[in-house]
C-alpha cells in the first residue's frame, strides 16, 4: 500500500512513498552508527554502507561497531552492511547521508547508479565543495533533486546519548510540512522524539553554525574562562548565528527558538561528547591547530564550517566577531588566547 501524501498538496516529482520504506544509511562514524541503532530498534528494513572492511566484519561477528559508539550493541542480523556504496543506493527507498562534510563529495563519486527517485536525508553538519554548498542545496542545484525529495535530519542529538538510549530530541526538516512529518515517524519511539520543520536552510546553516562556536566555546574553556563569561558568549553566538541565517536566507515563518537552533547550540558548546568544543580547548591550551587535529583523531566539523562560513560571508558582510574570531585561530595563525581576548569587547 502507497502513502497518498504526495497526491495532496502537489509534489514537484510526483513520487510516492511507501509505507515500510527500505533505509539506506551512508556513513561509517558515530552518528552513522547511531542513526543505524535508532532506525533498527524501530524495526526498520536496513541497508548499511561504510568503507571499512575491517569494522565491517567486526560488525557482522561482534554485533557493535570497533571504532563509533562501542559499547552500543548493534542487531547486525537485522540489517545488510557492505562496501558497496551502489548496492545501498539501488536497494533503498530512503537514502540518509551521515558522512563528514569533508568526505561527501568523494563518497558521491562513487555513486553510479540513479538514486533522483529515492528520498534523500541529510544529517551532514557542514558544507561541500568548494562553492560552499549544503547538502541539499546541492543535491537540488547541481543535480535538480526536487525539494519534495529532500530531508534534513539535525539536533540537539549527541550520537552517544543516541546510543545510550538516553531521552533525545531530533528534527526533521524538509519544505514540505508533509514530508517532515512522514519522515518523522520512522525515526521516533521512545527514547527519541521527533520534531517536524520547514526551514531546511536554518537548521542546515544553524547545525554548522554551532560548530563554529562551539570551537569558540571550547578555546576559552581551555583557557581557564568561567561560567559567567561562557554565559555571554554563547548568547553572543547565538544572537550572530540569528543575524547570520536572517540575513542570508529571510524567511518569516522561521522559529529560531525551537531546539534545532539554540537547543543543539546549547549542546554542542556545553557537552563533553562535544568534538569540537574538545577541538577548541586543546586550542585554548596551547595546542597548534594541526596537533589538535591529529589529537582529536575525529572530524571536528567546525573546522570547514569555519571557512566556509567567512567565504559566504564575504557577500553578506554580516556582523559576525566570534566567527572571525575562531577564523583568525584556524586559518591566520592568530594565538586562540589572543583572539579570545580581544574578542571580549565584543560581546554584551
Amino acid at each position: 500500500m502507497k502513502n497518498t501524501v504526495y497526491e495532496k498538496i502537489g509534489w514537484e516529482s510526483g513520487l510516492e512513498m511507501k509505507d515500510d520504506p527500505v533505509f539506506g544509511v551512508i556513513g561509517g562514524g558515530s552518528w552513522a552508527t547511531a542513526l543505524v541503532k535508532l532506525l533498527t530498534d524501530n524495526g526498520r528494513q536496513l541497508n548499511w554502507y561504510m568503507r571499512d572492511t575491517a569494522a565491517i566484519e567486526h560488525i557482522e561477528r561482534y554485533h557493535h561497531h570497533s571504532k563509533y559508539l562501542t559499547s552500543v550493541e548493534l542487531d547486525a542480523d537485522s540489517f545488510t552492511i557492505t562496501n558497496d556504496i551502489n548496492y545501498v543506493v539501488s536497494e533503498s527507498d530512503i537514502l540518509v547521508f551521515a558522512v563528514p562534510s569533508a568526505y561527501f563529495l568523494s563518497e558521491m563519486s562513487k555513486v553510479t547508479v540513479p538514486y533522483e527517485d529515492r528520498l534523500l536525508i541529510s544529517a551532514v553538519k557542514g558544507f561541500v565543495g568548494d562553492r560552499y554548498l549544503t547538502v541539499a542545496e546541492y543535491f537540488h542545484i547541481d543535480h535538480h533533486i526536487p525539494f519534495d525529495r529532500i530531508g534534513v535530519i539535525s539536533g540537539p542529538c549527541h550520537a552517544e546519548e543516541v546510543g545510550m538510549e538516553r531521552l533525545s530530541y531530533l528534527t526533521l526538516s524538509s519544505k514540505h510540512l508533509e514530508v517532515a512529518e512522514y519522515l518523522c515517524g520512522f525515526f521516533r519511539n521512545y527514547y527519541v522524539k521527533t520534531i517536524a520543520c520547514t526551514d531546511i536552510y536554518g537548521v542546515e546553516f544553524a547545525a554548522a553554525l554551532k560548530n563554529v562556536y562551539a570551537i569558540a566555546a571550547g578555546i576559552c574553556y581551555g583557557a581557564g574562562y568561567g561560567d559567567n563569561f561562557m554565559a555571554v558568549l554563547i548568547a553572543s553566538s547565538f544572537r550572530e548565528m540569528k543575524e547570520f541565517i536572517n540575513v542570508t536566507n529571510p524567511d518569516i515563518r522561521r522559529n529560531t527558538s525551537m531546539s534545532a537552533y539554540l537547543g543543539d547550540l546549547l549542546v554542542t558548546c556545553n557537552s563533553p561528547f562535544s568534538r569540537n568544543r574538545s577541538f577548541g580547548s586543546m586550542l585554548g591550551k596551547g595546542y597548534p591547530v594541526r596537533t589538535a587535529m591529529l589529537e582529536l583523531s575525529q572530524v571536528a566539523e567546525g573546522y570547514y564550517a569555519t571557512k566556509a562560513i567567512h567565504e559566504i560571508n564575504r557577500k553578506f558582510n554580516v556582523n559576525m566577531p566570534i566567527a572571525d574570531a575562531v577564523h583568525s585561530v584556524l586559518y591566520e595563525g592568530c594565538s586562540a588566547v589572543e583572539a579570545m581576548r580581544e574578542l571580549q569587547e565584543s560581546l554584551m
